[in-house]
C-alpha cells in the first residue's frame, strides 16, 4: 500500500530557530537548495512504514539515494534539489532510521530488498531508463546488496565513501583500538535531552572528524532528534545494531564492489580514514580498475557535510553517462 503525499512542497520548514537562531549566515545555495519543492510522505515496504523525499520531475531519468548508518534522509535534502532540473530524485530513512519505523530481523538482504521495494512502490522502475543509485557509507552495503538481488534492475550505483580497505589495513585499522562502523549494543535506551542544546552535545561524526560546513552538523543533528512531552531524543532505534557486524563481512567488502553487477563508481573524501589511494589500488589488485574513482578534495569521509556543492558535482559527472543526459 503506498501512502505517499501527492503534492510537492517547499522543504524551508527544516529551516528552525533551535538550530538556525540567525538565518542571515546560512549561504544562498544553501536556503536556495531548501526553497526547491519536494514532495514528503511514506510507503509501506514489506509491512513497515517507510519516510522519504522527492524531488525533480518524474519523467527525468530516476535516481535513488541512501545514506550511512544512524544518518537520515536530509543528508542529501540539500544536495539533491542541485541536480533536481536534470532528475528524478527519491531519497529514503533506511528502516529504523530517521522518520522510517524498525524492521524486525533486518540484516542486510532485508536492506536490499527493502531499497528494491522502496524503488518498486514510488514507481522508479516504471521510467525507460533505470533508476541509478546513490548511496553513502552503510547505504552502499545496501547497495550492492540490492545489485546481487536483482543484477538489472539499476542503472548503476555511486558508492560515496565506503569503508574499503585491504585485509591487512583492517587489520591495522582494527588493532588501533577502533570498532567496525556500525558497532553498538541493541540493548541500550536512549537518553532523553532537557532540550535541543543538550542533545546537539552529543551528536557525534563516525569516524570523528570537522566539517567543512559546520551549519550543516546543526542542521543533521536537529533532524536527527525528536521531541516529545519527555524531552529530546534520537529518532533511529536502538534494535539496529541487531546485526552480523562480524571481521568476514568487512572483509568481503572489497572483492563484492568488485563483483557487483552493472555500472559502478566510487566517490570518496580525499582525505577520507576509509577510502584512501591503497584503497584505489587495492580494487585494481581484484581486478575493478575499470571503476571510476574520484576524490572530492578537502573532503573527509562525510562529503556532504564537508564540500556539498562538489559532491553535488563530482554526483552529476558520474550519472550523467548512465541517465542519457550527456
Amino acid at each position: 500500500m503506498n501512502e505517499a503525499s501527492q503534492s510537492m512542497k517547499s522543504a524551508t520548514s527544516d529551516i528552525v530557530p533551535e538550530w538556525a537562531p540567525d538565518t542571515s549566515v546560512l549561504p544562498g545555495w544553501f536556503t536556495d537548495a531548501l526553497s526547491v519543492p519536494r514532495e514528503e510522505g511514506f510507503v509501506t515496504v514489506g509491512g513497515v512504514r517507510m519516510h522519504y523525499f522527492r524531488w525533480g520531475n518524474p519523467a527525468a531519468p530516476p535516481v535513488l539515494m541512501t545514506h550511512g548508518f544512524l544518518s537520515h534522509a536530509r543528508c542529501f535534502a540539500f544536495i539533491a534539489p542541485l541536480l533536481a532540473d536534470d532528475y528524478h530524485l527519491v531519497a529514503y530513512d533506511l528502516s529504523g532510521m530517521g522518520d522510517s519505523d524498525p524492521r524486525p530481523d533486518c540484516d542486510m538482504t532485508a536492506r536490499g530488498q527493502e531499497m528494491i521495494g522502496i524503488a518498486e512502490a514510488l514507481g522508479l522502475f516504471g521510467h525507460a531508463r533505470k533508476p541509478i543509485v546513490v548511496a553513502h557509507s552503510f547505504g552502499s552495503a545496501v547497495a550492492i546488496r540490492a545489485h546481487e538481488l536483482a543484477p538489472t534492475a539499476f542503472a548503476g550505483a555511486a558508492i560515496c565513501d565506503m569503508m574499503i580497505l585491504r585485509p591487512s589495513e583492517l587489520e591495522r585499522y582494527w588493532s588501533s583500538g577502533r570498532t567496525r562502523p556500525g558497532s553498538g549494543d541493541p540493548d541500550r535506551p536512549h537518553r532523553c535531552y532537557p532540550d535541543f542544546p543538550s542533545a546537539r552535545e552529543r551528536y557525534v561524526l563516525a569516524p570523528p572528524q570537522p566539517v567543512g560546513e559546520p551549519f550543516l552538523m546543526d542542521y543533521m543533528a536537529y533532524h536527527a532528534l525528536r521531541r516529545d512531552e519527555a524531552g529530546w531524543t534520537w529518532k533511529f532505534s536502538p534494535s539496529v545494531f541487531k546485526r552480523d557486524n562480524s571481521h568476514r563481512l568487512w572483509l568481503e567488502i572489497g572483492p563484492r564492489v568488485v563483483a557487483a553487477p552493472g555500472n559502478k563508481a566510487i566517490i570518496h573524501g580525499e582525505q577520507s580514514q576509509l577510502f584512501t589511494l591503497d584503497s584505489r589500488r587495492y580494487l585494481r589488485e581484484l581486478g575493478g580498475g575499470e571503476i571510476p574513482v574520484i576524490a572530492v578534495p578537502e573532503a573527509r569521509h562525510h562529503l556532504m557535510l564537508d564540500q556539498p556543492l562538489a559532491f553535488a558535482t563530482a554526483l552529476r559527472a558520474v550519472m550523467e553517462p548512465w541517465s542519457g543526459n550527456d
